[in-house]
């Protein structure tokens, strides 16, 4: 009974932190919504500069369409589940494995629910490379591989050692990036869609994760969960 407590009362620490976080999102949210003209000006001009390059060079244009089918958001949430697999039955982290899916499934939900409910249309690009389907803000694939970025880090961290956090860092925040270019040069997305999807995903990982299993990412799971033989948790862990 009182494990049940404790899970409910981190599910809903977990929640309003997510929601406080998404303060910024939904301020952009409504900025897009509206209509600020300064915001569809740069927006506009962005789409103009960058989506000729895709359009004239083959190999870049190669690239950014593989990028585009790679971070699909099931694909991503697939290899997401995949490493939720192996850290529960390899490593015992089943109580972060199923954190780390749920939080990935409720970004990839969120993010679908904000985009009809804002309802921008997609850029209109001349000669378009490539023509997604659905509203634009804000971007999936921004807002998907922001969410598993971090929520895989986080699953992982206590595995990993010094160098491989650094390294998990980096390909992390190079994905994260990279995957934003590509939306605006293939005019798949305004730069202002793929900012909304970095702080709707950050907003959702980052509070999920400070709710759910504290400030202390490093220690580890509940031991009753995960850790049947190990000491006490730390005075950090929820």
């Amino acid at each position: 009974m009182k494990a049940t407590v404790s899970r409910r009362r981190r599910l809903l620490r977990a929640v309003g932190l997510s929601l406080a976080f998404s303060i910024p999102a939904a301020a952009l949210a409504f900025v897009v919504r509206v209509g600020v003209p300064d915001v569809v000006r740069l927006d506009d001009a962005a789409i103009s500069a960058a989506t000729p390059l895709a359009q004239t060079d083959a190999t870049l244009r190669s690239v950014l369409l593989a990028g585009q089918a790679a971070f699909q958001p099931p694909w991503v949430n697939l290899a997401v589940a995949l490493v939720c697999v192996w850290a529960w039955r390899r490593r015992s982290l089943g109580t972060r494995a199923l954190w780390a899916i749920v939080t990935v499934l409720l970004g990839w939900g969120l993010g679908n629910g904000v985009k009809a409910l804002v309802g921008r249309a997609r850029p209109v690009v001349e000669h378009a490379v490539d023509h997604a389907p659905g509203y634009s803000f804000p971007s999936g694939h921004a807002t998907n591989t922001t969410v598993a970025a971090i929520v895989l880090l986080v699953l992982l961290w206590p595995q990993l050692r010094r160098r491989g956090r650094a390294t998990g860092v980096v390909l992390a925040v190079a994905a994260v990036l990279l995957i934003g270019v590509d939306r605006v040069m293939l005019g798949a997305h305004f730069p202002s869609d793929v900012l909304g999807g970095y702080l709707l995903g950050a907003a959702v990982a980052a509070g999920s994760a400070l709710g759910y299993l504290g400030r202390g990412p490093a220690a580890p799971d509940e031991p009753s969960v995960d850790h049947p033989s190990t000491a006490p948790p730390s005075p950090e862990e929820p």
